[in-house]
């Protein structure tokens, strides 16, 4: 059994995201690997001062192809989890027949996935905002506070938001828009198990679009499995009781997971 994970954060964050989960994580004795996306790796306070401009030309396959070469490059495949558009990311790499098992938590819209409103109000900032494919975008904390995280106590919001919010591409919700990264196989037989994770009360990944993407998903042959928690918001993996999901998400990939195999060879 694989003994590597690697989580994968979403937009407006980074690898200080996972700050809990790694640690959890490591304490189980596993080795944990949580990379930035390109261009992302410092802290937030740093990336919100001084976000680098060439972040404004990240899009979805410059990320996908970023953690590819990092699992290639490890000693063992891992247990691949990720958040948001990081949960996107995760179900791309296992296209790929990357990985021993993957969890997507609050998995961001994916191409041939019907989009709920909710989901589609809260792409607004982004898409109502002219030139956005080629900027550096900031989330405000209104938005925060009231869609993104809004089970985190108002006294607190701050507080989180500057602990946590990266500044992010606009292009990635252009690219997604776009099927930038191409369909993914939702049949492919080469697919590791996969695990979905929803929450009932998030409004940027509605839990009705992690169902829908469920029913895809599970025409793979590979064991495919839905879980939805009703009360956890989209902040789900900080929110209080995210040591409930992350349990979770492990204990399932560990159980699941297929046998560590040679990695395949890059998609060309």
């Amino acid at each position: 059994m694989s003994k590597t994970i690697m989580l994968i954060h979403g937009a407006w964050l980074n690898a200080y995201s996972w700050e809990g989960f790694k640690a959890r994580y490591e304490a189980r004795g596993y080795t944990v690997i949580a990379p930035s996306w390109p261009l992302d790796d410092r802290s937030p306070a740093e990336l919100r001062a001084s976000p680098n401009p060439a972040l404004a030309r990240v899009g979805i396959n410059e990320i996908i192809d970023h953690y590819d070469g990092l699992i290639r490059a490890l000693p063992e495949p891992p247990i691949l989890i990720g958040h948001s558009f990081g949960a996107t990311i995760t179900q791309h790499l296992l296209d790929r027949g990357l990985g021993v098992a993957g969890v997507a938590i609050d998995p961001a819209p994916t191409s041939g996935v019907l989009i709920g409103w909710q989901t589609i109000k809260s792409t607004f900032p982004v898409f109502l905002s002219w030139g956005s494919w080629r900027r550096v975008m900031t989330m405000s904390r209104k938005f925060f506070g009231t869609r993104f995280a809004q089970t985190v106590p108002p006294a607190l919001v701050n507080t989180m938001y500057d602990r946590y919010i990266v500044p992010t591409p606009g292009k990635i919700y252009w690219d997604g828009l776009i099927s930038a990264a191409g369909k993914i196989r939702w049949d492919n037989a080469n697919r590791a198990p996969l695990l979905l994770i929803g929450g009932g009360i998030d409004l940027i990944a509605q839990a009705k679009m992690t169902k829908a993407m469920f029913e895809k998903q599970k025409q793979a042959p590979s064991k495919t499995e839905l879980k939805i928690y009703p009360n956890r918001s989209h902040w789900t993996c900080i929110q209080p009781g995210w040591e409930e999901v992350a349990d979770f998400a492990l204990d399932w990939a560990a159980k699941n997971a297929r046998a560590p195999n040679l990695l395949p060879q890059k998609v060309a």
